[in-house]
């Protein structure tokens, strides 16, 4: 299938959810509790169910297998950020577009995929009033993704390892308002996913790679540690 297929598909499914819940008008939810005092859903997850897809859009990005990753981030940004259906469809063509547009090495567009992380998150801050600059938002995200590229081709990876985690940190931190110190953890287990997954592409993307468990287990134990975080 390809990308006009994918956004055909993408736009109508959209239309359809627009059409059932009507307006969109509705005010920005707290991004900190709810009402009762529970978390709000951006820091009520299951990190389970997180890691799973987010294992499934790794492994499709690297064997450029758009559609599955398309319905992975579907199922990262619903299950992620709870945003209502309309939202989540438009966000998750977003993510994949970014993706898309970050693939291609070296000749990628880093500026059009931050574009597409910008719209992404204005989408949250209208679902949430925050993160306060979708564009610093989307600056921090593509930062990582910088990083971690830097990380796959660098000569000495143990350095290029150390600034994804701080990378991933900085982004944890603004769109959590929490601490690094809190949420280092988590984009130290995510790094050692990618790390996992870098040996896995290394190895020539084997399905039965004995690597991929591994690095699904290490993204369990990254979200895990996000959520212990930011769950208050």
């Amino acid at each position: 299938m390809d990308v006009e297929a994918l956004t055909a598909q993408v736009k109508t499914a959209a239309s359809r959810v627009a059409g059932q819940l009507g307006p969109l008008g509705m005010r920005p939810r707290r991004a900190g509790c709810e009402a009762g005092g529970r978390p709000s859903r951006l820091r009520s997850f299951d990190p389970g169910r997180i890691a799973d897809l987010e294992y499934r859009a790794w492994v499709g990005y690297y064997l450029r297998e758009w559609p599955q990753v398309l319905a992975a981030s579907v199922g990262l940004v619903r299950t992620g950020f709870g945003m209502d259906w309309y939202r989540t469809l438009h966000g998750a063509w977003l993510v994949l577009r970014a993706n898309q547009l970050w693939a291609p090495f070296p000749d990628n567009d880093p500026d059009r995929a931050r574009a597409c992380m910008r719209r992404f998150y204005a989408l949250v801050k209208l679902s949430y009033g925050k993160p306060a600059s979708p564009a610093k938002a989307a600056a921090l995200e593509v930062d990582w993704w910088r990083a971690h590229r830097e990380m796959q081709h660098a000569a000495q990876p143990a350095g290029a390892a150390d600034e994804l985690v701080e990378s991933m940190t900085r982004l944890y931190s603004y769109l959590y308002g929490e601490p690094e110190a809190e949420v280092r953890p988590a984009a130290v287990h995510r790094a050692r996913a990618m790390d996992l997954s870098d040996q896995w592409i290394r190895e020539g993307c084997r399905p039965d790679s004995p690597l991929l468990p591994l690095e699904h287990a290490a993204l369990v134990r990254s979200y895990a540690a996000l959520l212990a975080a930011v769950h208050h």
